[in-house]
């Protein structure tokens, strides 16, 4: 079974992907074109990051991390043992881009 919860171990994520993500997109689009962040947030990540991650859930509450970009690209895509599944292969650069933009920007 693979999904958010899954115990599996996921594919590994290409080595030119690790790197630390450092430009914005210019669009939010995917390989398969444009896509709406918050949409994809909350079918993701609102399951366990409450209210569009302004509120702990089962997971943490996002709004106003200190976690550095490069960190919550690591933990996005390796997970937290216990804690957070990974999603290496879930979401492509400019997806994680775009995530990354849409936790700063998070507003009460």
């Amino acid at each position: 079974m693979n999904g958010p919860m899954s115990s599996q171990k996921p594919p590994e994520r290409p080595a030119e992907s690790q790197q630390q993500l450092t430009e914005a997109p210019k669009s939010a689009s995917g390989a398969g074109g444009a896509f709406d962040v918050e949409a994809l947030f909350a079918t993701s990540c609102g399951w366990c990051h409450s209210s569009g991650g302004r509120a702990p859930g089962r997971g943490p509450k996002l709004m106003g991390t200190t976690l550095s970009d490069g960190e919550i690209v690591r933990r996005i895509v390796t997970g937290k043992p216990g804690a957070m599944p990974a999603f290496a292969t879930t979401f492509n650069d400019a997806q994680l881009l775009a995530i990354i933009k849409y936790i700063r920007e998070l507003k009460p």
